[in-house]
């Protein structure tokens, strides 16, 4: 009977303040929207550095034939197999406990696996290139990707090696603007949190407020305290369960719209999160938006019905 009694409450409560529930919907949505937006732009770091960071090397790339801006270039030439295999024995010798792989590609497989998955039909700033104008490369797997420096100051300068690149000193840049970009959401988040406690909490204190003549006649009756209190936290929780909801399907269009039909068919060289990370998110999130929602009007109701 007590439970029939509270679930009519509740939806008499549902249906006599349909804007204070609107409002409340609306705020949880912006809120959560924004913690989602937080928590997938750090998936997004996450995901793309457990990709990058597992394979990241030191490349040394080879002279190519013509001319180069490098000094250890000045033949002209690439180096032969044998200069290749000379530049092998050095970095054994002298970064053998640095170096744990040394992986040579050619600049056919480097035009076939690597230049056209970034660049479709070969296309780079308006011209068509070919296996041709690539070069050949070491790509050295690190013990400590920290001690980069080492094997620069031991190939940098060295006949038929024109450059030697950090793959490291190309991600970090984007990851920096990522990060950033994730403290601003949490900040805004934060805010938006604050801002959803209050409002609930005055929105179903108002609620509590427009009925008060049958909460006393509930108390006179002998109603307990949580009996007069549950339709109200009952109408917030029910209130935040749609925003969050609204929330989770935002997240949803906003992935599938920027990310899978965007960036992912532009930019194909860097790892996406999916729909999969938005589901993984969404208990967290209604959960959540429910709880604070409890939470809100609980504390509410306690300071104005004076129980």
């Amino acid at each position: 009977m007590r439970t029939r009694f509270i679930l009519s409450e509740t939806w008499t409560s549902l249906r006599q303040n349909v804007s204070m529930i609107l409002s409340v919907m609306l705020v949880t949505f912006i809120s959560f929207l924004f913690i989602g937006a937080s928590g997938l732009m750090q998936a997004q770091v996450t995901k793309a550095k457990g990709d990058w960071y597992d394979q990241v090397e030191v490349v040394a790339w080879l002279c190519p034939d013509g001319t180069s801006q490098a000094a250890s270039c000045a033949s002209g030439k690439a180096p032969t197999q044998q200069e290749i295999v000379d530049i092998e024995d050095l970095i054994h010798q002298e970064l053998g406990d640095v170096v744990s792989k040394i992986t040579y590609v050619s600049r056919k497989d480097f035009y076939k696996n690597t230049f056209l998955k970034q660049y479709p039909n070969g296309v780079y700033e308006g011209r068509t290139l070919t296996a041709a104008d690539m070069q050949d490369s070491l790509r050295l797997k690190l013990t400590d990707p920290t001690k980069y420096q080492a094997v620069s100051e031991v190939l940098s300068g060295r006949t038929g090696i024109e450059e030697v690149v950090d793959q490291r000193q190309i991600f970090d840049p984007v990851f920096n603007v990522l990060n950033k970009a994730t403290v601003v959401t949490v900040v805004l988040a934060s805010v938006m949190i604050v801002v959803a406690i209050l409002l609930t909490g005055t929105t179903i204190r108002m609620s509590a407020a427009s009925r008060r003549n049958e909460t006393e006649i509930m108390r006179l009756v002998g109603a307990s305290n949580w009996t007069i209190r549950l339709p109200f936290i009952l109408e917030g929780v029910f209130a935040s369960f749609l925003g969050s909801l609204l929330a989770c399907g935002a997240l949803s269009g906003i992935v599938k719209a920027f990310i899978t039909d965007g960036l992912a068919t532009s930019v194909q060289w860097m790892p996406y999160i999916d729909q999969k990370t938005v589901w993984f998110m969404a208990p967290a999130i209604v959960l959540g938006a429910m709880a604070l929602s409890a939470l809100a009007s609980a504390i509410s109701l306690r300071r104005y019905l004076k129980a």
